[in-house]
């Protein structure tokens, strides 16, 4: 995080903005393409602020969207997770 951070003042950090720019147009050109390719990209926001916002704008996408607190290590741990469900349901009837 350092090398993003423009100077410090009072104990407060200073973003490099020209960076920042720069790091949100590859962003902004990672998602578009990855939506173009029929990829999905999920929204988070679990602050109360954010919430609402998070929601409407995942909605208007098409999107999922997480709004709500999660278990710890959904995301990082997703692929063990998902094979735990798949063994347990495995048989299962769906509804």
């Amino acid at each position: 995080m350092r090398q993003y951070i423009f100077t410090e003042r009072n104990g407060i950090h200073i973003i490099d903005l020209q960076q920042t720019v720069k790091l949100l147009d590859d962003a902004y050109d990672f998602i578009r393409d990855t939506v173009a390719n029929g990829g999905s990209v999920l929204f988070v926001g679990t602050k109360r602020q954010a919430q609402d916002t998070i929601a409407e704008q995942a909605t208007r996408c098409g999107m999922p969207y997480v709004t709500e607190r999660w278990l710890g290590g959904t995301l990082t741990n997703w692929f063990t997770i998902q094979n735990v469900y798949r063994t347990r349901t495995a048989g299962t009837p769906t509804r």
